[in-house]
């Protein structure tokens, strides 16, 4: 059985504002249904382990999905939620494909975790699939080829759109923009022709995925990619 690994933030304050957020639950639900349904294996961890939170404004009914609904009273995902193993603890070899929801806590812990971010340069270069929705390609920020270059440098990449974060009134509380982040470090920054549709954008094993609306588009093109891998190998 293909095993995936999902990182999760364990951040759930949004800087000063006051503003409680977290992970967004259809981006942890959404996909792991998704690789379930597939026969993987998930593993879900985070950077501080045990409960990792889920931002309260993704519970709105405009955002509940089936996913959510049945994730909510899925005994097994329920416990995986409360028990995230600490990111520190995990063997990162031991997966065939990562995933990373989104979600604003993510701009305050995994983006500046070292071992996230190397994880990640070592994943990349050993052409492991990694997939990041919304906020969570804030992480690839700091993260570096062997040469020294930023790891998007050329890259074809989606995440958040800083425009996203206007309309939702929330780019003043943020620690920094993920949209220039990226293009500062020389990523070709893909955006939908308007916000909160689906964008999904691969460039080799890196697969990014622009917000909420992309993260179920996001896990189906990690499994398919994750079955090449397998058919591959077979």
């Amino acid at each position: 059985m293909m095993r995936v690994l999902m990182v999760l933030t364990s951040h759930d304050m949004m800087g000063v504002s006051g503003k409680r957020t977290g992970n967004w639950f259809d981006e942890v639900a959404t996909p792991y249904f998704t690789f379930r349904a597939a026969g993987f294996d998930v593993t879900m961890a985070s950077s501080k382990g045990g409960a990792a939170p889920l931002d309260p404004f993704s519970f709105d009914d405009a955002f509940t999905t089936d996913n959510t609904r049945k994730f909510a009273t899925d005994d097994t995902a329920q416990r995986k939620l409360a028990g995230t193993v600490r990111f520190n603890d995990i063997d990162v070899h031991d997966y065939a494909g990562v995933f990373f929801p989104g979600g604003y806590g993510q701009l305050w812990d995994l983006a500046s975790d070292v071992k996230v971010i190397r994880s990640v340069e070592d994943w990349i270069e050993k052409a492991t699939p990694v997939a990041m929705v919304c906020h969570s390609p804030a992480i690839l920020r700091d993260a570096k080829k062997r040469n020294g270059e930023p790891l998007v440098k050329g890259l074809n990449v989606t995440g958040f759109t800083d425009a996203e974060d206007d309309e939702l009134d929330l780019s003043r509380h943020l620690l920094f923009s993920l949209e220039r982040a990226l293009m500062l470090n020389g990523a070709n920054f893909k955006r939908s022709s308007k916000n909160w549709v689906p964008n999904v954008v691969q460039d080799g094993a890196l697969m990014t995925g622009q917000n909420p609306a992309s993260a179920g588009p996001l896990a189906e093109a990690l499994v398919a990619k994750l079955k090449q891998v397998r058919a591959a190998a077979a």
